[in-house]
């Protein structure tokens, strides 16, 4: 009896080491893995029955986060219950450059030392963020191992290293020669502080008290939260329907120009414009007055009516700074935004201009990475044809080959690929950064927008575009695990580039996992100390107590209330399980141990000499086939908290609690050997640590059930 099973399982003392036993193995990369059946293995793998899960590649700039390491957990239960069930099973791991992202905590490093990229120039702050990727890059990989996550560490890829960038330039070409790549003006959405274009999908909404301001335009009245965009108006917009205005609609009014006059002390003499009144849908009778002014170049929706109304003209009165420009005038030029909003309203009631102002909640689109308050900005940028993309991704979901868990989840991806209102916007693919995959196209400073790169995952971390056996043995990849907030960023734009560039879809199956809420109910935040650090808890339980309360709460695809004390309570069944196997090895005689093993036939199962015997015979049976259909539906809190039930209820307290002074050594190891590969895809390190006291094979590449 190993003198260690005197004391209480200690993860600090075992996971380290189990985790270089296996890595020392090899295993982890499918290609080494043990074939045919000998007296070793027990285990047959056919070469071609292979298992692909892509690692979803976390941000260089990222550490650990909860829902990463219970979407890592999900994924490794899937994959070393392939590897036991004779899969040739491969988990891509990686990292994803993320552009702005790493482009600001670099430059944020650069300005601790008083120095801006601009300073250094494009050439050497590039080698400053190479510098820092080297440096900071592979933090959360190592975090994922610290959680015991089974990635074939030998194939990690980069989404800047040189095979990846002849990937992205080759679906850049591919698609410009498709003429589905081009470049216009169109007014899309505008970060100041990351002084970059954006796409629709990397906006976060913030709800935000502030003021809905009533203008008279001449005979008519309209209502606005931005009163400052009034200086690049170009025309009015009234809905067809509404009948309070009909008799407007395809004239000119005149209104009141704001301009310097309203400084003197005399009477000012004001100016008249004259602007049209056009017709459209855009407009909502019920909301405001039914009038709504129209700005093209400095709102999407604005800018969508002067795409159906070509002959309104189009003016920029805000810059890429957030300021107004020379077009806004004198009086206002070089204000911030917010600055000459307070300004011109306070010209416009000098003026008698504004006829009520009105308290009103609203969402304002800030910056996905940084937060900033985006500005919708006419621009010359980049984009790709997304109608013929679209369909593509909504053809493989309709048809039934992607399919996602929950199936709810469909709805969010069909929302924004068919939209019931209008087409889907095409995609601006281009950023005015530095860090990222410059377009290929000479004398463009622009690189594409990460997910562009993303979109190409699957396929080009196995070689694509050049035809290699990794991408001929495990392409298409099986199951995709992901959080709901990337369904249209991310999963179906590798849907389409999947259909796109290889004509399969990348995955069968998405599972979209439940997001972990602080007990509260609300988001979890680092900023308002609501964040839970998984890496913490690690430390503190270990990492399958980690695993087992992260799995344990996901139950039915519903978001979880993070609550610590189930990882406490997977703590403890670590020494449950700990403590059930030191007394089984204590009960059994050297004799029946070797006995045991020297059984090398897949149906061999004891028979029981009681009928208690029996009775947790069928009951293991019993499991084993549901906890094999539970992993296979992806529901693995069910799985989880059967798993708990029988090893805990059935065999501790019941069977050995029954017959520990008679016991049958036989059906205790056997029954224990199977708890054990039942357990070890959700706790794999203390089973492995038990496993090596058989002294036989690593558990990880033992058969599934025997």
């Amino acid at each position: 009896m190993p003198s260690e099973f005197d004391k209480p399982y200690d993860p600090k003392e075992h996971e380290d080491k189990i985790y270089k036993l296996w890595e020392e193995s090899g295993f982890f990369n499918p290609d080494a893995l043990p074939s045919g059946r000998d007296s070793d293995t027990k285990s047959r793998r056919s070469p071609t029955k292979t298992f692909t899960i892509a690692l979803p590649p976390p941000n260089v700039t990222g550490s650990l986060h909860i829902g990463h390491a219970l979407n890592a957990t999900i994924q490794d239960i899937l994959i070393r219950k392939k590897r036991m069930e004779g899969y040739r099973a491969l988990w891509i791991p990686g990292t994803d450059h993320a552009g702005i992202a790493t482009q600001n905590a670099v430059e944020k490093e650069l300005k601790k030392q008083g120095v801006s990229r601009h300073d250094l120039g494009r050439e050497e702050f590039l080698e400053k963020v190479w510098e820092w990727k080297e440096k900071y890059g592979n933090i959360i990989l190592d975090q994922l191992k610290k959680i015991g996550a089974s990635c074939d560490w030998s194939r990690m890829r980069f989404t800047m290293d040189q095979e990846y960038q002849k990937a992205v330039s080759a679906a850049f070409l591919h698609y410009q020669k498709k003429r589905w790549i081009y470049q216009g003006e169109r007014t899309i959405n505008w970060c100041p502080r990351c002084s970059t274009s954006l796409s629709d999908l990397e906006i976060e909404y913030k709800e935000e008290d502030g003021k809905f301001y009533y203008i008279k335009y001449g005979p008519l009245t309209l209502g606005t939260v931005r009163p400052e965009t009034k200086l690049g108006d170009t025309a009015l917009a009234v809905n067809p329907k509404d009948k309070r205005y009909k008799q407007y609609i395809g004239k000119e009014i005149e209104i009141q120009s704001v301009d310097s006059s309203v400084l003197r002390r005399e009477a000012p003499k004001l100016k008249n414009i004259k602007i049209k009144v056009i017709s459209d849908h855009a407009a909502d009778p019920e909301f405001g007055t039914g009038v709504i002014k129209v700005t093209p170049a400095h709102d999407l929706a604005d800018f969508e009516i002067y795409q159906r109304h070509p002959e309104i003209p189009i003016l920029r009165v805000i810059d890429e700074k957030g300021r107004m420009n020379n077009n806004a005038g004198a009086r206002y030029e070089g204000l911030k935004v917010v600055e000459a909003r307070e300004q011109i309203v306070s010209d416009m009631q000098k003026l008698e201009l504004i006829e009520k102002i009105e308290d009103y909640k609203h969402n304002i689109a800030a910056c996905y990475r940084c937060g900033t308050i985006l500005e919708p900005l006419l621009s010359k940028q980049w984009f790709l044809k997304m109608n013929e993309l679209a369909q593509l991704a909504v053809k493989d979901v309709k048809k039934g080959k992607v399919k996602f868990h929950p199936k709810k989840w469909e709805k969010v991806y069909f929302n924004w690929l068919d939209p019931p209102v209008g087409g889907l916007k095409d995609w601006c693919i281009s950023r005015q950064i530095w860090w990222g995959h410059k377009i290929p196209i000479e004398g463009v400073n622009d690189v594409l927008d990460t997910w562009f790169s993303s979109a190409l995952w699957p396929f080009a971390i196995l070689g694509w575009p050049e035809k290699t056996k990794d991408l001929e043995t495990y392409y298409p990849t099986q199951v995709l695990s992901t959080a709901r907030d990337i369904i249209n960023l991310w999963v179906a734009r590798m849907v389409f580039s999947s259909e796109e560039f290889l004509g399969i879809p990348p995955f069968s199956d998405v599972i979209i996992h439940a997001t972990i809420l602080a007990k509260s109910g609300q988001r979890m935040s680092k900023s308002l100390g609501t964040g839970v650090d998984p890496m913490t808890l690690i430390e503190k339980y270990g990492a399958d107590a980690t695993r087992f309360g992260l799995i344990w709460q996901a139950m039915g695809g519903q978001d979880i209330k993070w609550a610590e004390e189930h990882v406490v309570a997977g703590k403890k069944f670590c020494n449950k399980i700990w403590n059930a196997s030191r007394f089984v090895l204590g009960q059994c005689p050297p004799s029946s141990k070797s006995d045991f093993r020297s059984q090398k036939k897949s149906n061999f199962f004891p028979s029981g000499k009681t009928p208690a015997d029996k009775k947790i015979l069928s009951q293991l049976q019993k499991t084993q086939k549901n906890i094999d259909k539970l992993i296979e539906k992806y529901d693995f809190g069910k799985a989880l908290h059967i798993l708990y039930g029988f090893f805990w209820h059935d065999f501790c307290d019941v069977y050995l609690e029954k017959f520990k002074n008679n016991p049958n050594p036989e059906v205790l190891e056997r029954v224990l050997k199977e708890s054990l590969k039942l357990l070890h895809p959700f706790m794999p390190f203390v089973t492995e640590t038990i496993w090596q006291k058989f002294g036989d094979n690593l558990l990880m590449i033992e058969p599934w059930t025997s």
